[in-house]
């Protein structure tokens, strides 16, 4: 149960205004999106000093995304022998989730907030696919928040049954 999560170690990962790899190598890279609204970026300093004095470590790196940065410590725990959670509501990291790593994701059903957690049975429950597979399933069918295209007339569906059908 989330609510006996006590970690050994915890980090933060926060992204950079500054372009990612990724923005180099498609100048539309998550063209459309809408900016930070000032309000919210205004508050990520305060918000970083107050993380490192609760003794949490801050990481963040230029030319990288915070899912870069989580996507890297997931696996370095995991070839360590250590297990992760990753506390995100963003399903991209599904695809991190292993026998060592599961994404805890906040959710919220009925007005009321909850966590979900997220590991490989959950995955190929909603799936019928293990956690590697869905980087495929999102070629397949794109994903507009990252402006990425998929095949044209597949979506989620059709891309489930392409991959299930063909591994």
């Amino acid at each position: 149960h989330v609510s006996n999560i006590a970690p050994d170690y915890c980090a933060v990962a926060f992204d950079l205004k500054a372009p990612t790899f990724r923005h180099k190598m498609f100048d539309a890279y998550k063209a459309g999106r809408k900016p930070t609204p000032p309000e919210l970026s205004s508050q990520f300093a305060d918000a970083k000093e107050v993380l490192v004095a609760m003794g949490l470590h801050v990481l963040e790196l230029e030319g990288y995304e915070a899912d870069d940065i989580i996507g890297t410590l997931a696996k370095y725990c995991e070839d360590n022998g250590h297990t992760c959670d990753i506390v995100s509501g963003d399903r991209d990291d599904f695809q991190l989730v292993s026998d060592a790593v599961r994404v805890i994701m906040p959710v919220t059903r009925g007005g009321m907030s909850e966590v979900e957690v997220v590991d490989k049975a959950a995955i190929f429950d909603k799936y019928q696919l293990e956690p590697h597979d869905l980087i495929q399933l999102k070629a397949i069918m794109g994903d507009s928040s990252d402006n990425i295209k998929g095949v044209a007339g597949i979506g989620e569906k059709g891309a489930l049954a392409l991959i299930q059908k063909f591994k």
